[in-house]
């Protein structure tokens, strides 16, 4: 640990130093370096494509966030350094055989120290009179996290983007019509993540493939690259050493949760282990009364912490209800103890968008494309058809029933979701992360039975590779 400790240090000097070097250079990083892979003449094609993504669409994002000025400028001069911190990664991937799994945090660490950061900015200005513009970035930065993601990275970043929308169309709703300033400013933010699929489209289909000619990433190569000269550009952080990686939970609350953006998704099949006993009476099969208004809103599981994405001195504030067709998104917040909301009038090219809606629950009817419920506690949906993806994300305590087919479920940061699936969607594929008590109700035998989403997962080396697979519990 003490080796490990002075190497980290070392590693971070040599990041300073080198930043010094840099911040005053205008030139496309990279351009001039010398062997890559062991090719004299230049970088990648993708770290060139990736260049031409930087001067294009986060160029002109970061002119249309000066314009703004305030916190909007602020917030995108952290996006740039974020986007430098991940031009620096691609630089290393075409350079460097692809590293052990132990090595592979230390490496991503510039990246998610930035992320963090933006996050962390926007948390901390809940009162500038741009929170919604804090809100798009915030919430779709993770979109960097895209160089995890196999084998196909490309709808990660969608997914992200989709998330920046809700909050741009607030902005848009606020501005379109007193300042065009801010129109132009939500449509080059978009851009770029349009621009980052195309991309990813382009030169990493499948995900990211490390180079096969030269040594293997490590902490100490990536040290001796820095220190020896050879142009590595380091992302421009702010002068200072980094923070250091955390990986304790419980500190800092309102930015560790956000360590989710590197969570591996998709790991293993289902995990058998004790199952949680579901009273009769919790069962909306068994119970005439809950089949009417939807699934059961307690959920049997135990008592939660709150929510560590909430900040714990925000000051509570009260707001209005709502449910409105707000253009193609059904808008559901802030609703309180109510078990007989509906929605009817849906249409396949609409949205649905849950927020902060607290023991109760919800009816979807028709076929709808996606449903987003976020920072929900106690709360209960029903819908018949979804056809593109159902996400819970920040929630506690949620059930939901699938009626008729949906594709895709993705539960993030959420402590104890209850899927109730039926015959016609037992094709679903549950992808979670950074997540805990989670089961699927399978019908069977016109009863449902109950199986536990692995939350705990083993890696051993098998002499060529990491293997991961759920971790059986052992009592």
């Amino acid at each position: 640990m003490a080796e490990t400790g002075m190497l980290m240090e070392r590693l971070e000097k040599a990041v300073i130093r080198l930043e010094s070097l840099f911040s005053d250079s205008h030139r496309s990083i990279g351009m001039e370096c010398g062997a890559v892979n062991g090719v004299n003449g230049g970088v990648a094609p993708y770290v060139e494509a990736f260049d031409r993504l930087l001067n294009g669409s986060v160029a002109e994002f970061l002119r249309n966030s000066k314009i703004l000025e305030g916190d909007v400028k602020i917030h995108a001069e952290m996006v740039h350094a974020a986007f430098q911190a991940q031009r620096a990664f691609l630089l290393l991937v075409s350079q460097y055989q692809e590293p052990q799994e132990s090595e592979m945090a230390v490496l991503l660490k510039p990246i998610s120290d930035k992320i963090q950061e933006i996050q962390t900015f926007r948390e901390r200005n809940r009162g500038s009179k741009m929170f919604n513009h804090l809100s798009a970035v915030s919430e779709s930065i993770p979109a960097l996290g895209w160089i995890t993601v196999s084998p196909k990275p490309g709808p990660y970043v969608k997914e992200m983007n989709d998330a920046a929308t809700f909050y741009t169309n607030r902005v848009l709703k606020d501005y379109k019509n007193s300042d065009l300033r801010h129109v132009d400013w939500v449509k080059s933010y978009l851009n770029i993540w349009t621009e980052l699929q195309a991309y990813i489209k382009e030169h990493h289909t499948t995900g990211l493939t490390w180079s096969k000619t030269g040594p293997t990433a490590s902490t100490a190569s990536v040290l001796s690259t820095l220190t020896s000269g050879q142009c590595f550009p380091p992302p421009p952080l702010p002068p200072g050493p980094p923070p250091v990686f955390n990986t304790e939970s419980g500190k800092d609350e309102a930015t560790t949760s956000r360590s989710a953006l590197f969570a591996q998704l998709n790991q293993g099949e289902a995990i058998t282990k004790g199952l949680r006993h579901v009273s009769d009476d919790q069962k909306t099969h068994k119970n005439p009364n809950l089949r009417a208004q939807g699934p059961p809103v307690h959920s049997p599981t135990k008592s939660h912490t709150p929510s560590p994405t909430s900040p714990k001195n925000s000051p509570q504030q009260i707001h209005s209800p709502l449910l409105e067709l707000e253009g193609k998104k059904w808008r559901v917040e802030y609703q309180e103890d109510k078990n007989d909301l509906v929605i009817t009038d849906t249409e396949l090219k609409q949205v649905a968008y849950i927020f902060k809606c607290n023991k109760s629950t919800l009816q979807m009817k028709g076929k709808i494309n996606s449903i987003t419920i976020d920072n929900c506690r106690k709360f209960g949906l029903v819908f018949d058809n979804v056809v593109g993806i159902v996400e819970v994300i920040n929630s506690r305590d949620i059930q939901i029933q699938v009626m008729g087919r949906v594709p895709t479920i993705s539960i993030n940061k959420t402590e104890g979701c209850h899927i109730y699936l039926s015959e016609d969607s037992l094709d679903c594929e549950i992808v979670s992360a950074k997540s805990s008590e989670m089961n699927i109700l399978i019908p069977l035998n016109g009863d449902y039975k109950e199986f536990p989403v692995p939350e705990q997962f083993k890696t051993a080396w098998d002499g060529s590779k990491l293997v991961t697979e759920p971790a059986e519990i052992v009592g």
